[in-house]
């Protein structure tokens, strides 16, 4: 089969495309035939040495992916040969990524396509909807699982609606019936954040954005999906109401975050650290099961008409879809790993 691989860290030139033999599952694990793999991130980061990560003696990049199992292991019971699906952190802690025709997974890394949903689509969950469905269900006074109705009546603030979990937040929020106002930088990505099914869009790079959403939320925003916490904090306490919840997943434009306690203890604001490696088994199993449920409902399309556009690569430029996404491309990097047409619809 071909793979693509990497003995050490470093720019995406240490990535390189071999021919290795077929895996095979072992217990409690199936293997899959990707057909596309999904590029995040943390991809880049975790090849390049940033996450201090080393790899295996030769490990296989990107975490998300869908495709068709191929093959199970003793004692798998849920999956059968011929199901589609898509997977989550099939890289992490595993030299096992997507970026290759077949790859090996445990159980509790693949979920099931439902019927109808692309593999666009399930290569493009993953890092983003699982990320973004716990940022939606961590507020004290929230829902712990989404379903339509779980959000209604609250108010969801996305900082940068344009870019891949914002995206999906936006999605799963409106899905669940919350209202949602989405932050970006410009006309381009307010048009993207939009198309994603935000009800309002403001410009935080305008006078007072703090003013722009408590106009659109007077009594203030239930819950933060917070992209850059440092940069943002101030405008989050602007514009939280109390028992506000502001759940932070990542660090986007860097520096520390001064908060004011004082300020967040009149409020009392929760402040949530997420990240989806360390979120425990709970959390990502019911994010799978309602993720798979709002897929069934439409709820997760992908392409610039639904605010997500798509820039492929063919798995020999592995390492041209590293940079794309280390450079800020706007959207999902997609790696095309084999012909759709020659998977089950």
């Amino acid at each position: 089969m071909k793979t693509i691989v990497y003995s050490e860290t470093g720019p995406s030139s240490v990535l390189r495309l071999e021919d290795r033999p077929r895996p095979e599952p072992g217990a409690g694990e199936v293997r899959v035939r990707v057909i596309v793999s999904g590029v995040n991130p943390t991809d880049w980061k975790s090849r390049s040495g940033a996450t201090g990560a080393l790899p295996a003696a030769e490990a296989t990049p990107n975490q998300d992916g869908a495709g068709v199992v191929d093959a199970v292991g003793p004692g798998v019971e849920d999956l059968a040969v011929g199901d589609r699906v898509w997977t989550c952190m099939a890289a992490q802690g595993r030299p096992t990524g997507t970026a290759q025709e077949y790859t090996v997974l445990p159980v509790e890394r693949v979920t099931r396509l439902p019927d109808g949903v692309s593999f666009d689509v399930g290569a493009s969950l993953g890092v983003p909807a699982v990320t973004a469905h716990r940022a939606l269900t961590v507020a004290e006074d929230g829902p712990r699982r989404l379903a339509p109705g779980a959000l209604a009546g609250r108010t969801v603030l996305v900082a940068g609606g344009a870019g891949a979990v914002g995206h999906a937040a936006i999605q799963l929020a409106r899905w669940a019936g919350a209202t949602v106002i989405a932050t970006v930088s410009g006309p381009e990505k307010a048009r993207l954040a939009t198309a994603a099914g935000a009800h309002h869009v403001v410009n935080y790079r305008e006078p007072d954005p703090a003013a722009a959403i408590r106009a659109k939320a007077p009594d203030g925003v239930d819950l933060v999906v917070e992209v850059a916490l440092g940069q943002n904090l101030a405008l989050d306490q602007a514009v939280i109401r109390p028992r506000a919840s502001i759940a932070s997943y990542a660090d986007d434009g860097g520096g520390e975050a001064r908060l004011d306690v004082r300020a967040n203890m009149v409020l009392n604001t929760r402040l949530q650290f997420i990240l989806m490696y360390t979120m425990g088994a709970q959390a990502l199993r019911a994010a799978a099961e309602d993720v798979t449920a709002a897929l069934r409902d439409g709820a997760l399309p992908v392409g610039e008409e639904h605010g997500l556009p798509l820039t492929r690569f063919p798995l020999e430029r592995t390492a041209a879809a590293h940079d794309a996404v280390e450079g800020g491309v706007v959207g999902k990097v997609l790696v095309d790993v084999a012909d759709p047409g020659s998977a089950p619809a």
